[in-house]
């Protein structure tokens, strides 16, 4: 069974850190590119970062480029979005997302809250 199980979610003032983890189980994950979405009430899930499977290539929405990093550690089939200077409108469910880039195939997480408030 293909498994993204996230943690790390949780209350934090304006200003703070998390760090999200997600493992992986179930299928090849040194080949997926693997994503950050998020999403708020009653919204499309959106992009907030991705990391590619081969060169470790990086991208940002514009509303986290320089306050998130995502990071991937393959000897522990794991994905990582260090998160900081958190603002209120980061308050969402965030989701670990796979694609397998060589057998067509991708994966959703169950997802979890960050809240950022006072």
């Amino acid at each position: 069974q293909v498994q993204l199980v996230e943690s790390g979610g949780g209350l934090v003032q304006p200003g703070g850190s998390l760090k999200l983890s997600c493992a992986a189980s179930g299928f090849t994950f040194s080949r997926a590119a693997m994503s950050w979405y998020r999403q708020y009430p009653g919204k499309e899930r959106e992009l907030v970062a991705v990391i590619t499977s081969r060169l470790f290539i990086t991208n940002y929405s514009n509303s986290v480029k320089g306050r998130f990093t995502i990071s991937r550690d393959n000897a522990k089939n794991t994905v990582y979005l260090q998160m900081n200077s958190l603002k209120p409108e980061d308050t969402a469910v965030y989701y670990c997302h796979a694609e397998d880039t060589i057998v067509p195939g991708d994966y959703w997480g169950q997802g979890t809250q960050v809240t950022v408030s006072s």
